[in-house]
């Protein structure tokens, strides 16, 4: 029944046959993440990274209506200049998305979801939604946080995105049993900087080691999914200061406006590329590439 709605790309599907590692990569950076044409450049770069890393990419989206696991050029392409009229699609919205066939950029709750369904257990992104700033009353919570708790998924990040209140996302994770990894750190990351005031559950310091943990929790049959906190290169991380002050702005900007829901990372992470000169698209595009790098590296580990 799931072949009636689920196509994955001839490549991706040979090297899980033989199996080879496969590494799957979001598409709401490509829609609601980044302007046109830096989308498209963006992505193209981080699935050739993978490849050469000596991985399959599987960028995953839904196209047409059909739950795609593995996107060519140019399917990459019209993502990209559609640009955020693209659904931005987490779990709720995939029936919807596919039964009007139309097309869906995944989040990291949707794209866990996809790769689950195809095989593919090493996920690299950029930044993992979290719980937002003043959840205590609003209780806007990220969805990619309960898919974590249940999808059996690795996802490879830079940490959470620092628009968020990390104390609790760490909370709702330990809550949950999802283990955060930091790799070779024991400080979180926080998306543009390498560190922040809490610390990882287990610092590990080789893909080998990580892999042999994803191989031991599913050998134990435990569900769920695991965060791999991998901190942005040194030489692209940004002052904490300049980053702290343009989040504080962005976050009372999204407040003066309503701004709520889906709709508030990408507004914060657009109007935080403006505040700091354009700066954090930058850090943003060089600590994605690193984590397909290493996402890479530990599918490599896992299917060895």
């Amino acid at each position: 029944m799931l072949n009636d709605y689920l196509d994955i790309h001839p490549e991706v599907q040979a090297a899980l046959d033989n199996n080879q590692p496969v590494v799957a990569l979001e598409s709401t950076i490509i829609s609601h993440g980044m302007p046109y044409p830096q989308n498209v450049e963006t992505a193209l770069m981080v699935s050739n990274t993978v490849r050469e890393a000596g991985a399959t990419p599987a960028t995953i989206a839904i196209i047409n209506g059909r739950l795609k696991v593995g996107l060519s050029a140019e399917e990459i392409e019209l993502l990209g200049k559609a640009g955020q009229s693209v659904t931005k699609v987490s779990r709720r919205d995939i029936p919807f998305v596919v039964a009007s066939a139309e097309h869906g950029a995944t989040t990291v709750a949707a794209t866990m979801i996809l790769a689950d369904m195809a095989g593919v257990r090493v996920f690299a992104t950029g930044g993992i939604g979290g719980v937002h700033r003043g959840a205590q009353t609003s209780f806007d919570v990220s969805a990619d946080l309960q898919e974590l708790a249940q999808t059996s998924v690795a996802v490879v990040c830079a940490g959470a995105k620092s628009i968020l209140d990390l104390g609790l996302t760490l909370e709702y994770l330990e809550t949950h049993g999802v283990p955060v990894i930091g790799y070779q750190t024991q400080s979180l990351p926080a998306f543009y900087t390498r560190t922040s005031d809490f610390e990882v559950d287990y610092c590990l310091d080789s893909p080998k080691q990580i892999a042999q943990v994803l191989k031991a929790k599913q050998a134990l049959n435990l569900q769920g999914g695991v965060v791999i906190a991998n901190p942005i290169p040194e030489q692209h991380a940004m002052p904490k200061q300049v980053i702290d002050s343009a989040i504080e702005q962005a976050l009372n900007e999204a407040d003066q406006q309503g701004i709520h829901g889906k709709a508030s990372t990408p507004f914060l992470l657009a109007r935080v590329c403006e505040l700091t000169g354009g700066d954090s698209l930058d850090s943003n595009i060089q600590l994605v590439l690193n984590n397909a790098k290493l996402a890479s590296a530990i599918a490599i580990e896992y299917c060895a």
